[in-house]
């Protein structure tokens, strides 16, 4: 009878590579892609070097894991907040707002894979592209629709989303970057939204 791992085994070993995937983003944040090793990274997650190798063939592809799933996990959050709100102002904040929260719940991850040092691992430049190809077409589609409600100045709204996602990221990368409290952070969003608003040219009299 072949051998199946039962319901805690799996657990057990997810929780290693969970150990491991965050320990590595500790390590990657306070030493750098290039300077981590996987010693560094097994000894923050106390696991033994073969644990490691047995989940990851390398540190590459480990760092290639944590780009995918928090490159998703973000893109579904502002997906989410953009897909549940109807005028343009609303969406602004409501994406805004949950990109910042996730960028202050897992700072190092956003900082480290979706804001800067993404030209570390050049395998990564292709599924980084399509990251961003598809983070500025959820920037896209609202943008469409206010053109067509003439609601924003007539643009290109291909440039106008590559433009904000731009923008958006350079502004959380230096928010992650100094000592921000909660207060700041939300004014962040509202110094933001405004900044997206203009960016677009948004017609308030539209309302």
């Amino acid at each position: 009878m072949p051998y199946r791992s039962t319901d805690t085994t799996r657990r057990k070993k997810d929780a290693k590579r969970t150990a491991m995937m965050q320990a590595a983003v500790r390590v990657f944040a306070a030493k750098g892609y290039h300077a981590a090793t996987v010693r560094d990274i097994v000894h923050e997650a106390d696991v033994a070097v073969g644990t490691f190798y047995f989940y990851f063939p390398d540190k590459e592809t480990l760092f290639g894991h944590l780009f995918e799933e928090t490159a998703a996990f973000l893109l579904q959050a502002i997906e989410q907040a953009l897909t549940s709100r109807t005028s343009l102002p609303a969406q602004l904040e409501a994406a805004i707002q949950a990109y910042i929260n996730v960028a202050f719940y897992e700072p190092a991850v956003v900082q480290l894979l979706l804001v800067g040092g993404m030209g570390s691992v050049p395998s990564l430049a292709e599924r980084r592209v399509e990251y961003r190809e598809k983070l500025i077409r959820a920037w896209q589609r609202p943008l469409l629709v206010s053109l067509e409600r003439r609601e924003i100045e007539p643009q290109n709204a291909r440039r106008t989303a590559e433009a904000l996602v731009g923008a958006y990221d350079e502004i959380v990368f230096h928010l992650l970057a100094s000592t921000q409290t909660e207060r700041e952070a939300q004014q962040a969003v509202g110094e933001m939204v405004q900044f997206g608003l203009r960016a677009v040219g948004y017609l308030y009299q539209a309302e």
